[in-house]
């Protein structure tokens, strides 16, 4: 007689519907839906064909008991019950998976050291040998799972996770399971289309896990045929003939369908060092006839099937997990839709996103959309007709003319501006392209009322600023400062880069919100400015402790050249949080140049020592910056080499306060720029503005020469100078004269006093 078992099937979550139906054509009877998971019975032949065709599941269990427990000693008696020599040799391996919550089992490591325990000593022969404990290929996978005080007991027939089919050894970042990626494309309908002769394309397909499951399915070759390792082929109760003639149906199904005519099915990757590694991958899984991969941009993608006929377009774009990804990941997705809305006309679109928020700015209505997971990030799987009709009016944004200049590429400390060839910026290039008006704006008509607002503001601020600007030779400064509330950024444009700031959104406003009114200021930005999407660059402005506002973002090494006033600045928009210029500080470092003209100048605190640079240009006898920095002062020699200046100017690594109580020189003119706090490994002592300003002054003014003049400034909100420094020395609190008028309407942005004798 036929044997009947229950097996749970576990899938990843979102898509236990999908699994059920394709359970039910395997044969699978009395199924039963729960999250990640379907319970089913039937014989053993059936737990060999899940195995062997299931595209969607993860792991087959044949349960072996279930049985109430309490406690960890509940949980060892009930799994010592079983008889395991009917499952296993007494010389043979074992790995237990142990999920779930229990009474006296603080954690999964113990409650299957409980369970290998149990079968140990079932097993334990008078000799002392027993089965040994073998993580990574074991002779058998036990898998319990605890819930409501009550254990599943359960062998693992699967071995390994089944979406690893054994062709992907090469994978990109991020990449997407086989399983989840087979769920994709049957949500889609691929196996219909396919079965009609259509032809799919992935624009960005990685590890090309889209392309290989829907050649698998194409060619009706088993997801699973060849997998080298099973769990339950050392298994006391394995039927060798029943899998051996699964397998050989699988076989020639296999040879079958790949002796049809290949099905047209197309990647594109943009990263030539993933191609490689993609044709490996398809090469293992036996599809080179079936699948061909091209190296290509999203910009000219145009999928153009052999006969002509359409089918489905399937991708994940990447979701963005590093900081300063949000910009790039809006204009991604406006591209996206671009091309799909140009290029693929009367296709199907199934875009799989971990920003469904983003797919808005695709300019494409879906008409289903999917929840699901990738591990654990909530995802969405979005469908579209790629129809006129379901495309939203004014989508079609027209392309820009113009490309984004060329920046060096990581230049060394010591080259010089043509060894570097940097982008020059200069008051003639400094953002002003032609605005578009709003009615022709495609980027304008998918803003909402209060973003179109946004919109018009940023113009109105963009004309006036510009102008002043041109008028004072100024070719970085503030074009928008959070001046509505809702659109908390702040914008600087960098020549024809714009480089914006989110501020940290109020506790009263949504995340989702925050997101979507940064993603309509993204979307604003290029029509607004006149500029590529390619030259807008995202940082998120938080609260800063210690060093993090030097801590590396990014290593493209970009670097483009700034003209203030009389001398040449290196700024970089990707790599750090801050360009390299305090463009706050303008007006206070064109003070100083006016002054330096013969004198001892002193940088504290220097960052990339534009203040120096200004000083030196001008004429000052001497300069010598201090920082803690290496980096910072590889930037400022750099600074310095850009204008010509020679090494008189002396740029000193160290901790200033130590250094201020050991030099013995004399100045007539200091700036002092600290940092609101700084915990660096190379300090002694934890440096704090507030707590230390007054010792930092005292020890400073000690190196002033008489009639000079000290600068200090910082931009800590809550700072409060110490009043007994007025009885020691002539106090002047100059802040507003420090500010241009990019930034007046932040006046606490900084705070600078004159200090002399």
């Amino acid at each position: 007689m036929r044997k009947t078992f229950e097996f749970f099937v576990t899938c990843p979550k979102g898509i236990e519907s999908l699994l059920l139906d394709e359970l039910q054509s395997l044969g699978a009877e009395s199924p039963r839906e729960t999250v990640a998971g379907v319970h089913v019975q039937g014989d053993l032949e059936l737990g060999y064909r899940v195995c062997l065709w299931s595209r969607l599941a993860n792991r087959v269990l044949l349960v072996l008991d279930r049985f109430g427990v309490a406690d960890a000693q509940g949980l060892y008696d009930g799994v010592a019950r079983i008889d395991w020599a009917e499952h296993m040799s007494p010389d043979g391996s074992l790995a237990v998976d142990f999920t779930g919550v229990l009474p006296g089992v603080d954690n999964t490591h113990f409650g299957s050291l409980k369970v290998k325990d149990a079968i140990v000593d079932c097993l334990r022969q008078p000799d002392g040998s027993r089965p040994s404990v073998d993580k990574i290929s074991p002779h058998l996978r036990i898998n319990v799972f605890c819930r409501s005080s009550e254990a599943q007991l359960a062998i693992d027939l699967s071995g390994n996770s089944l979406h690893q089919r054994g062709y992907r050894l090469q994978q990109g970042a991020a990449p997407l399971k086989e399983n989840l990626a087979a769920a994709i494309l049957i949500r889609a309908g691929w196996p219909q289309l396919a079965a009609q002769g259509q032809a799919l394309a992935d624009p960005m397909c990685g590890s090309g896990t889209f392309l290989v499951e829907a050649a698998l399915m194409a060619a009706d070759v088993a997801p699973n045929l060849h997998r080298a390792h099973w769990g339950f082929s050392q298994w006391r109760q394995h039927q060798p003939t029943v899998w051996d003639a699964l397998l050989q149906t699988a076989q020639t199904r296999a040879a079958a369908g790949l002796a049809k005519t290949p099905a047209w099915i197309r990647g594109y990757e943009a990263d030539p060092r993933l191609l490689q590694p993609l044709r490996n991958n398809i090469q293992r899984a036996g599809l080179t006839e079936w699948v061909k991969v091209y190296q290509g941009e999203l910009a000219t993608f145009a999928p153009s099937p052999d006969r002509g006929q359409t089918g489905l377009i399937v991708c994940n774009p990447p979701y963005g997990e590093r900081l300063g990804d949000a910009a790039s990941l809006v204009y991604l997705y406006q591209k996206l839709g671009e091309v799909l809305r140009e290029q693929c006309l009367g296709w199907q679109a199934a875009i799989f996103t971990g920003n469904p928020d983003l797919g808005k700015r695709m300019g494409i209505r879906s008409h289903k959309q999917y929840s699901l997971f990738n591990g654990a990030i909530p995802c969405k799987l979005l469908m579209m007709d790629l129809m006129p009709e379901r495309f939203v009016t004014g989508a079609n944004e027209p392309r820009r003319t113009g490309q984004p200049s060329a920046l060096s590429s990581n230049p060394q400390p010591d080259q010089t501006e043509s060894d570097n060839q940097q982008k020059q910026v200069s008051p003639e290039n400094s953002g002003q392209g032609a605005p578009r008006s709003a009615e022709s704006s495609a980027a304008q008509a998918r803003l909402s009322e209060s973003s179109q607002m946004f919109a018009n503001r940023l113009k109105k601020n963009v004309k006036n600023m510009g102008k002043w600007a041109r008028q004072q030779g100024i070719s970085c400064y503030r074009v928008y400062d959070a001046d509505m509330p809702e659109f908390a950024v702040a914008i600087d444009l960098y020549g024809d880069w714009a480089h914006v700031q989110e501020y940290a959104a109020p506790a009263t406003i949504s995340e989702d919100k925050a997101q979507a009114r940064l993603q309509d200021v993204l979307v604003a930005l290029p029509d607004v400015l006149g500029i590529p999407s390619s030259q807008v660059v995202l940082k998120q402005r938080l609260k800063q402790a210690g060093k993090q506002q030097y801590q590396r973002m990014d290593r493209r090494g970009q670097f483009m050249t700034v003209q203030e006033g009389q001398v040449k600045l290196l700024v970089n928009l990707t790599d750090y949080l801050d360009t390299g210029l305090f463009l706050d500080h303008r007006p206070l470092r064109l003070r100083l140049a006016s002054e330096a003209r013969g004198k001892r100048f002193l940088n504290l605190f220097c960052y990339t020592a534009s203040a120096s640079v200004h000083a030196a240009v001008a004429g000052a006898r001497k300069t010598t910056s201090v920082d803690l920095s290496k980096t910072y002062l590889d930037w400022a020699r750099r600074n310095l080499s850009l204008n010509g200046l020679s090494d008189l100017h002396e740029l000193v690594q160290a901790d200033v306060m130590q250094w201020l109580e050991t030099d013995g020189g004399e100045y007539d003119l200091i700036f002092i720029d600290p940092p609101t706090f700084s915990n660096s490994k190379r300090l002694e002592e934890v440096f704090d503005v507030q707590r230390d300003h007054v010792h930092l002054l005292d020890l400073a003014m000690a190196r002033l020469a008489p009639g000079g003049t000290l600068y200090f400034s910082n931009n800590f909100r809550r700072f409060r100078l110490d009043r007994a420094l007025e009885a020691s020395y002539k106090v002047e609190d100059i802040s507003a004269a420090t500010l241009d008028r990019d930034f007046q309407r932040n006046s606490k942005i900084h705070r600078t006093w004159r200090i002399s004798r």
